[in-house]
């Protein structure tokens, strides 16, 4: 009752809806990543995993082991925290949709004439509630999640996740990898936060080559943003059913994600 078994499958989302057809491998490959990024992280707050050995697993389990290897994590159940703790480092995505509307964009005041992927002068912490299946997160101020969560806990959540970023955005850095903006996801265990779901993947987070990297453009990426691009070419409302995916939009999106992972681990 107190573990949960995470199995990371190959299917993907974009805009909120679940695709039909599935990215071959994706789901070992944000296994791989996320059990590195707990184990390099594991100095500024603990996580929920317990372990990604089939055969530590409970003995219900052995029989899906062929399925199960290295897409699979036993976890320690928390009570999640319905937020999703969003960090940027760059101007990027819906962030610089929002700035070219209005400069106060999630409570923070930015100065004009920011460029698309110009790095900020510090990271924000732009929180969001975490919606139901189907449904579309919601952005909110820093302020309004202190009135939510109590001041305390809004504000360690704010200082782990930045932590967690600018240590992990400075590894990938030395790998040629920008780490532009990422989501984290806490629960609340025996009274402590903890660090659950998966962490710093191209699902959850932007990566930048550092070799290509322009300011005042939309940048090359080893994340899901090739799909996303893809799918806003078609004549598609962004409500499922989902169009299907041509295979060369799977291979290159595989291949986006594999590189990802060849770079910040090798």
């Amino acid at each position: 009752d107190d573990k949960l078994l995470m199995v990371a499958t190959d299917r993907i989302s974009a805009y909120d809806v679940v695709m039909a057809d599935p990215i071959p491998d994706k789901g070992k490959i944000l296994t791989r990543l996320s059990l590195f990024w707990f184990d390099l992280l594991g100095d500024i707050v603990p996580n929920h995993l317990i372990s990604a050995e089939v055969g530590q697993y409970p003995e219900v389990c052995r029989p899906y082991r062929e399925q199960l290897e290295g897409r699979s994590m036993l976890v320690r159940r928390t009570k999640v925290m319905p937020y999703e703790c969003i960090v940027r480092g760059y101007l990027s995505g819906s962030f610089w949709q929002a700035y070219q509307k209005d400069t106060n964009v999630c409570g923070f005041r930015l100065p004009a004439g920011l460029r698309e992927s110009d790095k900020f002068e510090k990271t924000l912490f732009t929180p969001s509630t975490k919606a139901e299946l189907g449904e579309h997160d919601e952005n909110i101020s820093m302020s309004r999640m202190r009135e939510l969560l109590g001041e305390e806990l809004a504000a360690e959540m704010a200082d782990i996740s930045i932590r967690l970023y600018e240590k992990a955005a400075d590894y990938a850095l030395g790998k040629g990898v920008i780490i532009a903006d990422t989501k984290f996801e806490f629960g609340m265990a025996d009274g402590q936060l903890i660090l659950i779901d998966e962490v710093l993947t191209p699902d959850s987070s932007r990566f930048w080559p550092l070799d290509q990297y322009q300011p005042g453009r939309g940048q090359p990426s080893f994340d899901k943003q090739f799909l996303r691009d893809y799918l806003s070419t078609l004549d598609w409302n962004k409500q499922p059913p989902p169009p299907p995916l041509p295979r060369e939009i799977l291979d290159k999106t595989r291949a986006r994600y594999e590189e990802a992972l060849n770079r910040i681990i090798a």
